[in-house]
């Protein structure tokens, strides 16, 4: 009995593999009795572990659902990082102070480059152009040379300047251009420089006879046939650093190996006193560079050419006393004013108190240069909402990848397809209609908009009646291409460099975006 009631049991473990499988081997001697144990203990902590970190991160995607997933969006110098800043200063406003000193190198660059814009937009055109104009008799035959390179002839019959007189006196800025784009350039930042080689149409800049082997400067020229609007807000390369390098870092006071540092800020006290800072070089030509910013003649010249710094970002021309201070320490208004163009990703994360809650906001910030819009797709499966900029001042501007295409254009066409993508048919879109300040001042030195876009027809150059119809063409293809027609627009008229009124737009953005998503998760 006792045989037969076991033949069944037998029969039953033999009958599953996975049993069979996991009996130990007949005959198994002590010695691979022991190794197969620890093995078998080694898979179950394995096993374990994979569990707990499984567990884990089920737990983060449950908490990371009442997170807030932002992405600013808009083509290349639209305001996203500018935005990106108001959001630090407005959430994490201790870690934007400690950063300011970092951004005094990209000012000190900023002004030095808008003096060698107006040094280049005071220069001949070449070398082999300004032998030909000398040889010519002819003033009508000079003018018809500087006509086909898009200057006009009152360039030069109308207007004179002493571009020889300046540029021989500011020649040791063109020495600390070419030394803060190599400190940017030690520092691991991608420097986006023309060659020099590239064709002719450069200004080369000798170098001072400073106790340095330094390299030759080129400045390059308005190519041949360019039109009088800047292709860009820069009008020029920039110097572009990518999100992944800490450049802040390298360039901060804090990093210097030189003591004694400030009790109160930690940074170095007499930065001034250090004979390599630029600050010197600046405080020298200070002078010089005030007295081109405020020539009449230089003004007209700059008129003539289309050529409105004022207009754009990075512009401290009005400020070069103060900011060639030896002891300038940048303030808020200043960093966001500063211009440094950026590719890659930034991701900040802030906390938000809203509604009697904490939530963490994730903001991104994305390229929005032509070739790197295709890094856009993947962020958009997890975002909440998206700030899109457009800046409506950018009607007289073409883009630096495309001169053929109008900066608004470029912007209506990038809206339309974000709004129209499937994939983000249930995300808040909030519209910041960007840079109202520069379209006012623009409107109001007298440049008109129908010059640039035919469809602006006969209405009123006044920033009121552009002002509505920028949001009408924007918001009507919002309305045309959306595919979730419940879905609203909250739109919002920015100059995102003026801190006040950004704050209170992005407080308001926030309670929206925050309800929305609460809303959404059945929490309100």
């Amino acid at each position: 009995m006792r045989r037969h009631k076991s033949e069944p049991r037998h029969r039953r473990s033999t009958s599953d593999p996975l049993a069979v499988a996991l009996l130990p081997p007949p005959n198994e001697s002590y010695t691979a009795r022991e190794l197969r144990l620890k093995a078998e203990g080694h898979a179950k902590k394995v096993h374990q572990e994979i569990e707990e970190m499984l567990r884990q991160e089920r737990i983060e995607r449950k908490k990371s659902r009442a997170d807030v997933h932002v992405l600013l969006l808009g083509q290349s110098e639209s305001g996203k990082s500018t935005t990106l800043k108001q959001f630090q200063l407005l959430h994490s406003p201790a870690t934007f102070h400690a950063e300011r000193m970092a951004w005094r190198a990209v000012i000190y660059l900023n002004l030095v480059r808008s003096v060698m814009r107006i040094l280049e937009a005071l220069s001949p055109e070449n070398d082999v152009l300004g032998d030909e104009i000398d040889d010519l008799e002819s003033v009508e035959a000079a003018s018809i040379i500087i006509t086909a390179n898009g200057r006009p002839p009152s360039a030069i019959a109308g207007t004179r300047v002493n571009f020889e007189s300046y540029r021989r006196r500011l020649e040791p800025l063109a020495f600390l251009e070419q030394r803060l784009l190599r400190m940017f350039n030690s520092n691991e930042a991608d420097i986006c420089l023309p060659s020099a080689h590239s064709n002719g149409d450069s200004i080369s800049w000798k170098p001072l006879q400073l106790g340095h082997s330094l390299p030759t400067i080129s400045i390059p020229a308005r190519p041949v046939g360019d039109r009088p609007s800047p292709v860009s807000e820069t009008g020029e390369k920039e110097v572009t650093v990518h999100t992944s390098r800490n450049w802040k870092k390298a360039f901060s006071l804090v990093n210097r190996s030189k003591s004694p540092k400030s009790e109160h800020s930690g940074e170095i006290a007499g930065w001034w006193e250090d004979p390599e800072d630029p600050v010197h070089i600046l405080n020298e030509c200070a002078p010089v560079m005030q007295e081109l910013w405020l020539d009449p003649a230089v003004r007209q010249r700059l008129k003539e050419d289309g050529i409105f710094l004022e207009h754009t970002s990075g512009f401290f021309l009005d400020e070069i006393p103060r900011i060639t201070a030896k002891k300038y320490i940048p303030t808020d208004a200043d960093v966001l004013k500063a211009r440094l163009k950026t590719t890659g990703v930034t991701e900040h994360t802030f906390r938000v108190r809203t509604y009697g809650t904490t939530v963490t906001w994730r903001v991104y910030d994305v390229g929005g240069s032509r070739n790197q819009r295709q890094a856009w797709v993947p962020y958009f499966e997890e975002i909440n909402a998206i700030i899109f900029l457009a800046p409506i001042s950018a009607f007289d501007q073409v883009l630096e990848e495309d001169d053929r295409t109008n900066r608004i254009e470029d912007s209506l066409n990038l809206w339309r397809s974000v709004v129209s993508n499937n994939l983000l048919a249930n995300v808040s879109f909030v519209l910041f209609l960007n840079k109202c300040d520069l379209l006012e001042a623009k409107i109001a030195s007298g440049v008109k908009i129908n010059h640039y876009l035919a469809s602006y027809g006969d209405r009123a150059n006044d920033y009121d009646t552009a002002s509505k119809y920028f949001r009408s063409r924007f918001t009507t293809v919002h309305q045309a291409y959306s595919p979730n027609r419940e879905r609203n627009l909250y739109w919002h008229f920015t100059s995102v460099t003026d801190t006040r009124v950004t704050a209170k737009i992005i407080s308001s953005v926030q309670d929206i975006i925050v309800r929305i998503n609460l809303s959404t998760m059945k929490l309100v």
